[in-house]
C-alpha cells in the first residue's frame, strides 16, 4: 500500500498511556493508516526520517478563551505554537453568543473584565454577524484555521439575552425564563456546541466590577439548563467556582446535575492559599461520586497560576507607589528614563506611601511570594530561598530596589513571577498529586486570555519540559502519562473519538518533537492584537513538525502557511 506520508523511526508515545516505542507511522489523507515497528515501513510520497525524535498525537486543550479571537486570527496563537491541534473555547460562562445588537459592548466589557482581553481589540476584531448561538457557529464555521476549534455555549450571554438587565442581579430567574434559557442551550447543543459553561466565583467580574450573570443562579436554574443537556444527550457542564464553596454549597447540585444529565460535570480545581488542603477533600468527593456512578470531574492546571509582573503588563508592584503613578501614562522609553532619576528611585525604594496600608498589603507583605525571572524557561517551581524577600534579606539590598532594577532591565522587559494558586507550600506537589488522580483532567491553560498578565497558553510545552524532563524539586511524571493527559484523555472528555491516539483509523493530528531541545522562547509583550492592543506571548523551540489532519502546519517552529483547521460540531 502506498502512503502520502511516512514518519520513520520515531520514538512514538501514542497518547494511550502505554509505554513509548520506536515505530514507523503512515498517513493517507487525513487519517493514520499504519503503525509498524521502526524500520519496517517503506517510503511514502513524502518520507520524514524522525531519527528517534518524539512523536505524539496533537494536543487537545479543553480550556481556552478564543471566542473572539476566532474572528480575526486564523493561526489561533499561542496554542498552535505549542503542539495544540484542537482547542475548546467558551469556558467559564463568558462568550459572545447569543447576543442582541445592543448587548455587544456589554459582552465585550464582560470578557475584558473576566479574562483580561483588551476591549479595544475585541471591539476592533469581532466580526459579529450573528444573534443566536447557532448563527455564531455558522460564522465561525465559514473560517479556515491552522487547528480545529470547538465551542461551548456560555451562561452569561444566554442569561442576559433572556433576562435583560435583570441578568446582572441576584434576582432568581422565573420558570418561564429558565425554560427559555434551556431552549437556547438545547438549540446550541443541537447546532454543535460541546457543552455549557458558567461561573460562580467572585473573581469573575465585568470591567465595571459587577459579578458575571449567573454567579448566584440557584439550583432551579442550573438544573433546568441541565435538562437541555439531558434531552440532547451530549455536552459537558463546566464551571469556575468559589473554591471554598465547592465541598459544601456546590457539590450537592453538581451530583444532581450529573445524575440528571448523565453527562460530565467538571469544576476547576486549584489550591488557594486561604485553604491549601481543600483539594484533598474535593478529590475524596470525586472518588465518592464515581463510586456512586456519577460522572463528576475536576479540571487542573499544569503548574501554579499567577501573574507575570512587567512594566507593560496589567499590573506590577510599582503601580502601587505614587512616584510611579506620576509617570505611568508615559510611553515605555520615557518611563524608563523617569525611573532612572535618582530622586524617583529613592522615593520608590525608601518610601512607603500613606495609603491606608494598601502598598504594605499588596506588595511589601508579598515579597516572599515573588520571584525575579530569567528569559526563556521561567522557573514555575522556584525555591523559597530565591524569592525577592529572601534575596533581599540575604544580600541587604532593599526589596523595592530589586524589584525596580529587574523591571527596568532588558529594555523594560524584566518580569517577576507571583503565583496565587497552586503554590501554597512553595512547591508543585499539589499539581503532581492532582495529575495522578483518575477523575481529574488537564486544563486551565486559559489560552487566548489574561493577555496582560500570563503566558499559560504554553502549558502543553511546560507539561513536557517540566514534568517529564526537568523537574528537580520532586518526582517527575512519566512522559507517557503527560502525553496521555493532554491527548486521548482530553479528546475523549469532549467526545472527540477520532483523535488523541496514534493508531490506524485515527485522525492524523501529530507532533514531531525534539524532546531534548524543547524549550520556551522569551516572554514578551506583543502589540499584535487588533488595534495594536497588547498581549504577553511566549513561543516554543523544538516542535520540528506539526500535522493537522495530515497537513503539515508547523516546520521547525514556524508556520507553513497551511490552514487545514475547521470548526468542530458535537454530534455532527
Amino acid at each position: 500500500m502506498s502512503h502520502d506520508l511516512v514518519i520513520r523511526n520515531a520514538f512514538l508515545v501514542d497518547g494511550s498511556g502505554q509505554p513509548g516505542r520506536h515505530a514507523d507511522v503512515a498517513v493517507n489523507g487525513s487519517t493514520i493508516t499504519a503503525v509498524e515497528a521502526a524500520g519496517t515501513m517503506g517510503n511514502g510520497a513524502r518520507t520524514v526520517e524522525a531519527d528517534g525524535r518524539l512523536l505524539t498525537p496533537g494536543f487537545v486543550d479543553m480550556h481556552t478563551h478564543y471566542d473572539a479571537q476566532v474572528s480575526w486570527d486564523p493561526w489561533i496563537t499561542p496554542s498552535s505554537w505549542h503542539g495544540v491541534t484542537t482547542v475548546m473555547m467558551g469556558n467559564c460562562g463568558v462568550g459572545f453568543a447569543p447576543a442582541r445588537p445592543h448587548q455587544h459592548e456589554w459582552l465585550i466589557q464582560l470578557m475584558e473584565g473576566v479574562e483580561d482581553i483588551p476591549g479595544s481589540a475585541l471591539t476592533a476584531g469581532i466580526t459579529w454577524g450573528w444573534e443566536s448561538f447557532p448563527e455564531y457557529l455558522d460564522v465561525v464555521g465559514r473560517q479556515q484555521y491552522v487547528i480545529d476549534v470547538g465551542a461551548q455555549v456560555a451562561h452569561s450571554p444566554v442569561r442576559a439575552y433572556v433576562m435583560g438587565e435583570r441578568a446582572n442581579t441576584d434576582e432568581p430567574a422565573t420558570d418561564a425564563e429558565i425554560a427559555a434559557m434551556a431552549a437556547m442551550v438545547e438549540d446550541a447543543l443541537r447546532a454543535g456546541a460541546f457543552g455549557f459553561s458558567t461561573s460562580r466565583t467572585s473573581l469573575h467580574r465585568a470591567k465595571d466590577g459587577v459579578l458575571v450573570p449567573g454567579t448566584h443562579a440557584d439550583e432551579r436554574e442550573l438544573l433546568g439548563i441541565g435538562e437541555a443537556i439531558r434531552r440532547v444527550g451530549h455536552g459537558v457542564f463546566q464551571f469556575a467556582p468559589e473554591h471554598a464553596r465547592v465541598p459544601i454549597d456546590e457539590w450537592p447540585w453538581m451530583r444532581k446535575m450529573a445524575a440528571v444529565t448523565g453527562r460530565p460535570v467538571v469544576v476547576n480545581l486549584s489550591q488557594p492559599d486561604y485553604s491549601p488542603d481543600l483539594w484533598k477533600q474535593v478529590l475524596a468527593l470525586l472518588d465518592q461520586a464515581h463510586d456512586d456512578g456519577l460522572p463528576v470531574y475536576t479540571q487542573v492546571a499544569g503548574r501554579s497560576i499567577g501573574i507575570l509582573y512587567c512594566l507593560q503588563g496589567s499590573v506590577h508592584p510599582l503601580m502601587f507607589h505614587p512616584a510611579y503613578h506620576e509617570i505611568m501614562h508615559l510611553p515605555l522609553a520615557e518611563r524608563l528614563a523617569a525611573l532612572a532619576e535618582p530622586e524617583r528611585r529613592r522615593r520608590i525604594i525608601d518610601e512607603v506611601p500613606d495609603d491606608g496600608g494598601f502598598m504594605q498589603k499588596a506588595v511589601l507583605d508579598k515579597l516572599d511570594g515573588m520571584w525575579l525571572t530569567a528569559d526563556g524557561n521561567i522557573d514555575y517551581e522556584p525555591s523559597s530561598d530565591d524569592s525577592v524577600g529572601a534575596v533581599s534579606r540575604r544580600t541587604g539590598v532593599p526589596a523595592m530596589q530589586l524589584i525596580l532594577d529587574h523591571l527596568v532591565s532588558n529594555g523594560g522587559n524584566g518580569m517577576i513571577y507571583a503565583p496565587f494558586f497552586n503554590y501554597s507550600y512553595g512547591s508543585l506537589d499539589f499539581t503532581y498529586e492532582a495529575h495522578q488522580h483518575p477523575y481529574t483532567r488537564m486544563g486551565l491553560s486559559d489560552a487566548g486570555a489574561h493577555c496582560g498578565a500570563i503566558c499559560d497558553g504554553g502549558m502543553p510545552t511546560f507539561m513536557l519540559t517540566h514534568w517529564a524532563r526537568d523537574r528537580s524539586r520532586g518526582p517527575k511524571l512519566p512522559l507517557e502519562h503527560v502525553v496521555h493527559r493532554q491527548t486521548s484523555q482530553t479528546a475523549a472528555f469532549y467526545g472527540l473519538s477520532d483523535r488523541g491516539v496514534v493508531a490506524p483509523g485515527m485522525r492524523a493530528d501529530l507532533n514531531l518533537i525534539d524532546f531534548d531541545r524543547l524549550a520556551f522562547g522569551p516572554a514578551r509583550m506583543a502589540y499584535d492584537l487588533p488595534g495594536e492592543a497588547r498581549r504577553l506571548v511566549q513561543k516554543a523551540v523544538g516542535y520540528d513538525a506539526t500535522w493537522v489532519g495530515g497537513v503539515q502546519t508547523v516546520d521547525h517552529d514556524e508556520f507553513t502557511g497551511e490552514l487545514p483547521g475547521r470548526l468542530l460540531r458535537a454530534g455532527h
